[in-house]
Order: structure tokens, then C-alpha cells, then sequence
């Protein structure tokens, strides 16, 4: 598609015909300047509902998100109203271009515009469907509004459909070296579980394919989407999976054998893998952000001081030493752990995932080892407190 972009209207012209010609994947508004200072941003797609295509709105709050369908001639007055008064930027993602809307403090606009990265079709996902591991057939993926009625990968999810695929299959790889009993049921823990897309993944594989009765909960702090997860779950008929309201720090069943938290802010992800030690967890994953802890503490020898100068080396390096030793203080209770590239999350744009498989035998002299590495690096930054070492000491006392 070649088209100038001069004008709000050039842009409600491309994205209206966009929609007609079924080219829209995504509009993000952002850069809220309303009243509601609670409200962060709108992100809107198509979707195929009872047959039509319509316009989902997730009206993306700091505590919740709230989701509004509109058909089409209705989503354009509903755009309109937004944009430009409350919003002050927009980015339109077609199946050809990319644009990129934004209006000065003055109120100036500015268009910019380059080719879509290219996005893999529905029909070529499902040419490769043996090659994943999940089916997309299955029917969560639809309740989910993966996949529309007819089963097939809704073009704006594709980017959810390739994150639960690989957040599978990096299970299984785990699950696989676990020393877990496969026969037996799992009872697996997900905190943060949002919208349970991973949660009813995960559960679906461990039900469905490997054919293991599976408990699996997920724990969510907003009761709006525990309750609507719990809902879906029921029309399903997924038995064994649960959503309950709370967080790492409140919930506390009998027996977890995978406890998985993504996206758990700053010490969110120490709570959560202190939670999965004390449950003696065979495999617990994690996708940390946010490391507020350390940084400030973190006193860098002078010679790095040229390079830490720039705020985002600085950032790198307080994520990179905290995270080095969550890791590393897992491997001193008896993990064997891997750090590695995930995927980007839906919340934050980090892609850092810690897994952690729980060894057979401990070996003291290498866990002696450990502990002394950990020292010497917190010796070596000026480090006095580390959240799950503070955690894991006190776990010890109290025991």
C-alpha cells in the first residue's frame, strides 16, 4: 500500500479502508493527557465474534484493564473521540505499513510511516502446526479469542499464539530432566496468571496431551479477571484448573510442584522464587522486571564510571547482577538454572526468563562454592541486601 499521510482525516481514511479490507492488526493509543490519571493507554484490534468482525477496545488502567467491543462504523467515532484530545499518540499496525501518529505540546501533528515488519499468515501457522505444541485446534484457544470460530490463528494474536507455543515448550524441556515423577499429578501454581492464557496452556498440555491429572491454579490479584478465567475454565469444563484471588505473598496451598510467575515486578520475583524453594517446587520460571532493589546500593568500581554514566548501562547492569544472583542463590539450593532470552510480555517489553529444575542430589562442596561466589560479588558492588537472600535467611531461622 502506497499512500502521503498529511492529515488527521489521511488517517482515519487509511484506517478505515484498512478495516474494510481486513489489513488492521493492531492501534495502540497512547500518551494520555485526560482527566483519569488511572488510565495508561487503549489497545485495539479486530476480532471475529459470532461471526462478525468487530473491534475489541482494552482500555488498559494501572490496576485493571476493561474490554469494549465495537463494530466498525461505531469504533471510528468511538477513535475520534479519543484521539488527539486524550491521546496524544497513536501507532497503526497494517499488514503492509506502520504509522506513527503523534501531536506536539502544541497541538502539531506528526506522520510518520515505514514497511510492516512482515507477519506470518494464518495458513502458513497451520502448514507448521506439527511442529508445535500446542493444537491450535484446541478449544481454549478460542474461548481465549486466539483463534476465531472456525479455529484459525486471529492475525492480532499472533504474537500471543508464538508466546504460548514457546512458554510450552520450554516447560516441557524442564519437565522433561525434572526428577518429577511424570505419572504422578502435578500441582502447578501460576501468580500473575491476567488473562490465563498461559495458565489454560499449560493445564491443556499437562491434561490433554500428557495425559497427567494435573492441578493447576492460577493467582491473580484483580477478582474481576480471576472471576472471568474462572468462568471460562467452567464453560470448558477444564477440570483440575482454578483462579483465585491474591498474590505470592498471601497464597499458600499444601503442595507445589511448578511454580511459575512472569512478569513479577522488582521483588515480586524474589517472593515468588522463595515461595517455590520453600514448596520444594521441581521447576519454577520466572520473567523478572523492574530491578529497583540493588541499583541503588550498587556501588560500581571508578573504572566503570565512563560507561555507567549513561543511565541505560546503568539499568543493565543492576538487572544483570540482581538477576545473576537470584540464579545464583537458586543454584546454592539445590537448582540447576539457566537465564535466557523468552519472549516479550504483553505488560513490559523485558524478555528475560530464570528456570530453575531441581537437582537430584545436592552436592555441598559446589553449594559451599556458590555461596561464596555470591558473597564476593555482593563484596565486590557494595551489595548489603538482596530481597530472597534476606528471605531465604529468615526462612532458615524461623525453621
Amino acid at each position: 500500500m502506497s499512500v502521503t499521510l498529511n492529515t488527521l482525516e489521511d488517517f482515519y481514511m487509511l484506517l478505515s479502508t484498512g478495516f474494510d479490507n481486513n489489513k488492521v492488526v493492531k492501534l495502540l493509543l497512547s500518551k494520555y493527557r485526560g482527566e483519569d490519571k488511572t488510565l495508561n493507554r487503549v489497545a485495539i484490534r479486530p476480532i471475529t465474534l459470532q461471526g462478525e468482525t468487530v473491534l475489541s477496545f482494552v482500555y488498559e488502567y494501572q490496576t485493571n484493564h476493561i474490554t469494549k467491543n465495537h463494530r466498525i462504523d461505531l469504533a471510528i467515532t468511538e477513535i475520534k473521540s479519543l484521539l488527539g484530545d486524550d491521546f496524544k499518540s497513536a501507532y497503526l499496525t497494517l499488514r503492509d505499513i506502520e504509522v506513527q501518529l503523534e501531536f506536539s505540546k502544541k497541538g502539531k501533528l506528526k506522520i510518520s510511516q515505514h514497511k510492516a515488519k512482515q507477519i506470518q499468515a494464518a495458513p502458513e501457522a497451520h502448514n507448521r502446526e506439527k511442529n508445535r505444541f500446542v493444537d491450535i485446534q484446541r478449544p481454549f484457544l478460542t474461548a481465549l479469542k486466539v483463534t476465531d470460530k472456525q479455529r484459525k490463528l486471529i492475525p492480532a494474536m499472533s504474537n500471543k499464539w508464538k508466546q504460548i507455543n514457546k512458554f510450552i515448550e520450554v516447560f516441557s524441556q524442564a519437565l522433561e530432566v525434572s526428577p518429577h515423577d511424570k505419572k504422578t499429578p502435578l500441582n502447578v501454581v501460576d501468580f500473575g496468571s491476567g488473562k490465563g492464557y498461559l495458565t489454560f496452556a499449560i493445564h491443556d498440555y499437562l491434561r490433554h496431551t500428557l495425559k497427567n491429572e494435573a492441578q493447576v491454579t492460577g493467582v491473580e490479584l484483580r477478582q474481576a479477571l480471576a472471576d472471568l478465567c474462572n468462568e471460562t475454565a467452567s464453560t470448558l469444563d477444564h477440570q483440575g484448573l482454578d483462579f483465585v484471588c491474591g498474590d505470592v505473598k498471601t497464597h499458600a496451598p499444601k503442595q507445589t510442584d511448578v511454580m511459575i510467575a512472569l512478569h513479577a515486578c522488582d521483588v515480586a520475583t524474589d517472593y515468588a522464587i522463595h515461595y517455590g524453594i520453600r514448596a520444594n517446587a521441581s521447576i519454577i520460571m520466572c520473567s523478572p522486571c523492574c530491578h529497583k532493589q540493588i541499583r541503588p546500593q550498587m556501588q560500581s568500581p571508578e573504572l566503570f564510571q565512563p560507561m555507567l554514566q549513561y543511565g541505560v548501562h546503568l539499568g543493565q547492569q543492576a538487572e544483570m547482577v540482581t538477576d545473576s544472583l537470584r540464579a545464583l542463590l537458586l543454584e546454592a539450593n539445590g537448582y540447576t538454572t539457566k537465564v535466557f532470552e523468552f519472549i516479550s510480555l504483553e505488560h513490559t517489553n523485558k524478555n528475560k526468563m530464570i528456570l530453575a529444575v531441581k537437582k537430584a542430589k545436592v552436592n555441598a562442596k559446589e553449594q559451599a562454592k556458590t555461596l561464596t561466589q555470591i558473597a564476593n560479588i555482593k563484596e565486590y558492588y557494595g551489595i548489603q541486601d538482596h530481597c530472597l537472600e534476606t528471605l531465604l535467611n529468615e526462612s532458615m531461622t524461623e525453621g
